[in-house]
């Protein structure tokens, strides 16, 4: 399939896409809040999609108090309705939870945070990965570069290891998506991903984005899940799911679009009010019927999941 890329496209313009392509069809189907449990009065959001391990499906969520940025992931399973960390599990220091599967190997990652090494009580962060035959024996393999979150892992047809970047500052500004390819996880490299070229024309300067998670398509495209970003004038921020395709032979993307909007969840509770606008893609599970169900933070306090028709059907045609 040749995948099409117009003009950069911005937040603005891809919610009156979004609205105008709500006239005369379904865009989202009913949204539903998760019940956590056994955690006190933390927060639990930007949650993965679940993924099973030893025969049992486990969601892999940021738990943290509303008032703190230092959190930690659990894997919580469901019991009689709610979601309860799983016993024996191990907790990880890290914000904004991930998993993928490459080579017969569960690969989970998220944010770390640090002092900044510059600034009095800043913080600096980085992406690391864990990797193990199931959630037992998962080992720190690769911390990736200061200052760098949203890298994303994807096993190729062929055997290679697709990685997606999203280097900000001199290179990047406030967040563009970069990818490249490796032969295989050992070959990983700080390098490497400093060097990955970005993927052209998808964000505005003022605006930035990043993946969440890739999947291969029939075709053997990659369809990404990801986030639009955008501040106001106030100074608020917008945070949208979208998605595109990626043709990792050829390098081609195709345009983003945005697949929700915060008012497709339910109504609840935000970190804080700039952040009420924000829904932050954390999975997607691709049904038979033509649907997707969609796990995401919501207002960085909560965690929701929608079903909706699958976003990546048309890139398979």
């Amino acid at each position: 399939m040749k995948l099409i890329k117009n003009d950069v496209i911005t937040c603005e313009e891809l919610l009156k896409q979004y609205v105008a392509g709500r006239k005369g069809q379904v865009r989202a189907f009913a949204a539903e809040k998760l019940v956590f449990d056994g955690v006190g009065p933390k927060d639990v959001y930007n949650i993965t999609a679940p993924f099973e391990d030893e025969g049992e499906l486990v969601i892999a969520g940021r738990v943290e108090s509303r008032d703190s940025e230092h959190s930690e992931v659990i894997f919580f399973v469901e019991k009689e309705g709610k979601w309860v960390p799983r016993e024996g599990a191990p907790v990880l220091v890290l914000q904004d939870p991930f998993h993928t599967r490459i080579g017969g190997e569960l690969i989970v990652g998220g944010v770390q945070i640090y002092p900044h090494p510059e600034q009095t009580g800043a913080l600096m962060w980085r992406t690391v990965f864990y990797r193990g035959s199931r959630i037992a024996d998962l080992e720190l393999f690769f911390t990736g570069p200061d200052g760098m979150k949203d890298l994303r892992l994807i096993g190729l047809p062929d055997g290679g290891v697709g990685v997606f970047t999203r280097p900000q500052g001199e290179k990047g500004g406030r967040g563009q998506i970069g990818y490249f390819r490796v032969p295989s996880l050992d070959d990983l490299s700080i390098e490497g991903i400093e060097n990955a070229p970005l993927l052209e024309g998808q964000f505005i300067p003022e605006e930035w984005g990043g993946a969440n998670e890739a999947h291969v398509l029939k075709n053997g495209l990659i369809g990404v899940l990801g986030h639009t970003a955008c501040y106001d004038e106030s100074g608020d921020r917008h945070y949208y799911p979208m998605v595109f395709a990626l043709d990792p032979q050829t390098g081609d993307i195709s345009d983003m679009e945005v697949i929700a909007v915060r008012k497709d969840f339910l109504p609840g509770q935000a970190k804080r009010k700039d952040l009420r606008d924000v829904v932050f893609s954390g999975g997607l599970i691709r049904r038979k019927d033509g649907t997707a169900v969609i796990y995401a933070g919501t207002s960085d306090a909560e965690a929701q999941r929608l079903t909706l028709p699958d976003p990546f059907v048309k890139f398979e045609s």
